[in-house]
């Protein structure tokens, strides 16, 4: 399955990066911690339509805009402007999941080339890897803003594998989502979902080809598969 191997490819927001500290953003201005993970899901809702309507719109405005619908009518310590901005402000200082960098260096010195596709701009993926000084182990950081549209579509996949001059099937997407585990293996990705959570997965969506719970688990069946 995986012998063929060429590229891996991470989904960045969750798959890489800890989120869980957005929720002391929305604390800060007043408005409850668990509104973050409601904010987070409407964001990727609202982009999903877009894209099944023909049309995109950039990561950063929808967060705006979707976050300030959210907290309106929330009782804030401060304007709703000045919420939306400090809450958005919370991407640049988050940090890699514990697992990551480790696991990053591994697969890099395995020979795979490594690669990002994100909803988000590249710029998340910059400021998390230069942080953990593991930039240099990614050959492209990949946006669907340059795609046809977000992730699951088809053509979003079909962008990073012509981005990289590979076939789909010589590339494995590693995500925490199942609805980007699915889009992948309908695309013809090889697939690996990361179950940190020790959640179940959806029977509604493609089974991924491997479950782990840590990137660290991922690098050592990819190592004794080489």
């Amino acid at each position: 399955m995986t012998n063929n191997l060429a590229v891996i490819v991470f989904d960045v927001n969750e798959t890489l990066s800890d989120m869980s500290p957005m929720a002391d953003r929305f604390a800060d201005v007043g408005a409850p911690g668990l509104m973050a993970r409601v904010w987070f899901a409407g964001l990727l809702r609202d982009g999903f339509a877009l894209t099944v309507a023909g049309t995109s719109e950039k990561f950063a405005r929808i967060a705006a805009e979707s976050l300030r619908e959210n907290l309106t009518g929330v009782s804030l310590n401060r304007s709703v402007d000045q919420a939306v901005d400090h809450i958005l402000q919370g991407f640049a200082s988050l940090a890699l999941h514990p697992d990551v960098a480790g696991a990053v260096r591994t697969f890099a010195a395995s020979g795979l080339r490594l690669v990002t596709l994100s909803n988000g701009s590249t710029q998340l993926a910059e400021t998390l890897f230069r942080a953990a000084d593991i930039r240099d182990e990614f050959d492209l950081l990949l946006s669907v803003e340059d795609a046809p549209g977000w992730k699951p579509l088809r053509a979003a996949y079909e962008y990073a594998a012509d981005a990289c001059g590979v076939e789909v099937g010589r590339m494995l997407l590693t995500a925490v989502h199942p609805w980007d585990i699915h889009g992948a293996a309908r695309a013809g990705l090889c697939t690996a979902w990361i179950n940190r959570a020790g959640a179940t997965y959806p029977g509604y969506f493609t089974a991924p080809d491997i479950t782990v719970s840590t990137l660290e688990e991922l690098a050592s069946i990819l190592g004794n598969d080489a």
